[in-house]
């Protein structure tokens, strides 16, 4: 009679063990999360990927920790996070240059169009064009004008090959008719660094920011959708009749592994955007360079989409590509 109480009681019991074990299961989120910077230290999306882990954590409830897997223009942290499990526990913080350059220059091992799930952005980003003091230009013009009388001897550095500063740098230099010479970095910060001991020219970056504050860089205009109000006495290249057909490239965002649940990508485009509404942390993205915007996921989806291909069709006029 015991063993048959027993059995029955088991029985009964089974079914609601099965309920409590799959709703823990597909409990979001249940353990640490992994927030991939495909880039080192000290770049943008460094400082951009432990402004928004720091956001993150309270709301979502568990540790939200940042790891730099950079090489590859990004495309080695990339690739990591599009094979990961795709239940949410893995994110990465992904430039516009991972998605929608560095895949048409070499076989990256993602499609970012298919291998990706787009969950919120961080904004559009600004750039400074900016040269070392050395440099004999104080304007655009002036650049401009110094590359032709010198081919071949301006040369420019980048976060790497693919990265939004390669395109833009090749893209400055077919519109104003001369030649430049890329430097690729692994990351933006020693680019930037290479140009403040003279090493490099020119960069056109959103890190450049703080050295030009300190006079070790000198600033000749921005790049973005409008003035940037960190210096709003620079002009826009815009305003000075360039670069506008460039395609967009200068965003942030947070993506996930395709196939994450719906719901799952719901709830932290929420978390995300709710913490952008933050003041702290929406003065500490405006000091890297970004305007911070909250967009849903199919938005996102629809950003990635038209750079993607205006991206391509650049690389191949240009003949990166």
């Amino acid at each position: 009679m015991i063993g048959r109480r027993g059995l029955l009681g088991a029985s009964l019991a089974a079914p609601l063990l099965a309920r409590s074990g799959t709703a823990r299961a597909h409990a979001f989120p249940d353990r640490p999360i992994r927030y991939v910077c495909p880039f080192p230290p000290g770049a943008t999306n460094d400082n951009v990927s432990r402004s928004m882990a720091r956001a993150l954590a309270p709301r979502l409830g568990v540790a939200v920790v940042v790891e730099n897997k950079a090489g590859a223009g990004g495309a080695v942290g990339t690739r990591l996070v599009a094979e990961s499990r795709p239940d949410g526990h893995t994110l990465l913080n992904a430039s516009a240059g991972n998605l929608t350059i560095a895949p048409h220059l070499s076989n990256v091992g993602y499609d970012p169009l298919r291998d990706l799930a787009p969950i919120a952005s961080a904004g559009e980003a600004y750039s400074l064009i900016a040269v070392h003091p050395a440099v004999p230009a104080r304007s655009m013009a002036e650049l401009v004008a110094f590359a032709r009388r010198n081919p071949g001897v301006l040369n420019y550095g980048s976060a790497g090959i693919g990265s939004a500063g390669h395109l833009r740098g090749a893209l400055l230099a077919d519109e104003g008719g001369f030649e430049a010479v890329h430097v690729p970095f692994p990351g933006s910060a020693p680019a930037v660094n290479s140009v403040a001991a003279g090493d490099c020219h020119l960069i056109i970056d959103p890190i450049a920011a703080p050295l030009v504050r300190d006079g070790r860089l000198r600033a000749l205009a921005t790049l973005g959708p409008d003035r940037w109000d960190a210096f709003p006495d620079l002009p826009t290249l815009a305003e000075l009749g360039i670069g506008r057909d460039w395609p967009g490239s200068g965003w942030f965002g947070l993506f996930a592994p395709a196939g994450t649940p719906a719901a799952v990508i719901q709830r932290l485009n929420r978390d995300f955007n709710d913490s952008l509404a933050e003041p702290e942390v929406a003065a500490a993205l405006r000091r890297f360079g970004l305007r911070p915007e909250a967009i849903t996921p199919q938005e996102l989806g629809r950003r990635v989409a038209a750079d993607h291909a205006a991206v391509g069709a650049a690389l191949h006029r240009l003949r990166i590509a």
